[in-house]
């Protein structure tokens, strides 16, 4: 075998410049200051031949279209990428939704929902992934704090399956001030359909009976959110 027909070695992270190496980077600066690429090449350690790990890390994330498209992409075509094995797709996954499972913890320090951008920012990065559509209720105190967000349907959410009673039920038993309906189009396109209209003149209606304002309903897409209040959809 001549040296021209040697195997390539896998690029490493410690083939970059010091200054350039994410986990220098990391700490010296803190985590908040690398980009996705970084942080994700932190997790794969070494590359393949031709590309050091930050650039893998770059053609995951044009590949599957940044993070989000990462956390819906089936474990089976992480497997398929190059310079991807089990255990670095699993890596990967596991990061994600680590990250995914902070946004729901805090108790102690609930946030406030002041705008529909509130209580899209909650959801939106999990909803946005999720293959089935899901309905949501997220409950607030009377002070707008987040008590706790409730999946109540997944599937279909139509006008015709929906039991207006079961929207409310655990924000009686929670003593919710007010709720907000959240919703999710696997198809990542936000547009508020006739149902979803229809859906949320319901909600309304029971609850002005049961003394439980409805602050809004959102429709969660892929990187965008529709708020029909905003829209006039079912709220005038």
């Amino acid at each position: 075998m001549t040296e021209s027909d040697s195997p390539r070695p896998a690029y490493r992270i410690t083939d970059l410049q010091e200054t350039d190496r994410p986990r220098e980077r990391l700490a010296a600066l803190g985590p908040q200051a690398l980009s996705n690429a970084e942080l994700i090449a932190i997790l794969l350690r070494v590359g393949v031949p031709g590309e050091n790990a930050v650039q893998v890390a770059q053609r995951l994330l044009q590949t599957f279209g940044g993070i989000s498209g990462l956390h819906r992409a089936p474990f089976d075509e992480l497997l398929h990428q190059h310079g991807l094995g089990e255990a670095k797709a699993a890596q990967i996954k596991a990061a994600i939704e680590l990250g995914r499972r902070l946004t729901l913890e805090s108790p102690e320090e609930r946030p406030v929902i002041n705008s529909p951008a509130d209580a899209a920012a909650l959801v939106q990065y999990e909803m946005g992934a999720l293959e089935q559509e899901h309905l949501r209720v997220m409950l607030l105190d009377r002070r707008n704090r987040v008590l706790e967000t409730v999946d109540l349907y997944r599937g279909s959410v139509s006008s015709s399956q929906i039991r207006v009673g079961e929207i409310f039920r655990e924000a009686v038993r929670k003593n919710a001030s007010a709720l907000i309906v959240i919703h999710n189009h696997p198809s990542g396109d936000p547009t508020p359909s006739p149902d979803d209209v229809a859906v949320t003149r319901a909600i309304l209606q029971a609850g002005k009976m049961l003394d439980v304002d409805v602050l809004d309903h959102l429709v969660i897409g892929a990187g965008r959110w529709v708020s029909l209040k905003e829209r006039g959809l079912g709220f005038s």
